[in-house]
């Protein structure tokens, strides 16, 4: 079985924003989706854990657009380990469109879990470290690393959400994809009509769950950049996120 993953996705009418573009959300889901058909048919993925208590969460994702797949645009994202280490592993992404045109980025940062402790466990203590058989570091991947969002206690706050049904996942806390979701509601949609996502970051500080309160706090750090900081009910931050815009240019 070859090292790297490659898997088709379709661009759907009703995962594609008013643009007829595809939403940020909805391609970060399409990787996860992509990196746990991935680890499975390699026999470390989600379906094997859970039987041994174990999950993979995700620590760490930044998203690099260079051309958003449009309403019924097929692609494919190619995704492989970069590396492990004993918590944790980085897994990197390729967005291929039809015409083979790189369509995006995309970095991760993984830790396996206890799912009744919620502890970090030994990565290689699976299958005696038999990840290491699918790690390839000769790939190309240009973007930055996931790095640590700096956020001054001057940021302000925006908005708070209650969290409720759907926002719960299979590890029974705040789905990945909806932080990304809900920060980018924190603008509006003529801000998008005149501004693209360029880079989107987000770091998964602690788990929030359903009930929970969710406070966001935003602060400009350049003309077109933002961290967002979001806070649960009783204090606790959960994630931070940085995200990069770049005006759209309008055709004479």
């Amino acid at each position: 079985m070859d090292k790297i993953g490659r898997y088709e996705f379709l661009a759907e009418p009703f995962h594609c924003d008013y643009s007829g573009r595809l939403f940020m959300g909805h391609l970060g889901n399409h990787m996860l989706n992509a990196a746990d058909f991935h680890s499975t048919a390699r026999g470390f993925g989600m379906k094997y854990l859970m039987t041994i208590q174990r999950a993979w969460v995700l620590s760490r994702l930044a998203i690099e657009v260079v051309d958003m797949p449009k309403m019924y645009d097929k692609f494919t994202i190619e995704t492989r380990v970069e590396s492990a280490m004993k918590y944790f592993t980085n897994r990197n992404f390729k967005v291929v469109g039809d015409d083979g045109r790189v369509k995006a980025w995309g970095r991760s940062v993984w830790a396996m879990i206890d799912t009744e402790t919620r502890h970090p466990e030994d990565i290689y203590a699976i299958d005696n470290g038999a990840i290491n058989n699918w790690i390839v570091k000769e790939y190309d991947c240009p973007i930055e690393k996931c790095g640590r969002v700096a956020v001054s206690d001057g940021v302000q706050l925006i908005k708070k959400i209650d969290t409720t049904y759907s926002d719960v996942d299979i590890n029974g806390h705040i789905n990945s994809v909806k932080y990304i979701e809900h920060v980018l509601d924190l603008w509006s949609i003529d801000w998008y009509k005149q501004h693209k996502l360029k880079r989107f970051e987000i770091a998964y500080v602690a788990e929030a769950h359903q009930g929970d309160k969710l406070s966001f706090y935003r602060e400009q750090l350049g003309e077109l950049e933002y961290y967002v900081r979001i806070v649960r009910s009783d204090g606790t931050e959960t994630c931070r996120s940085k995200v990069v815009f770049e005006e759209i240019e309008i055709e004479n």
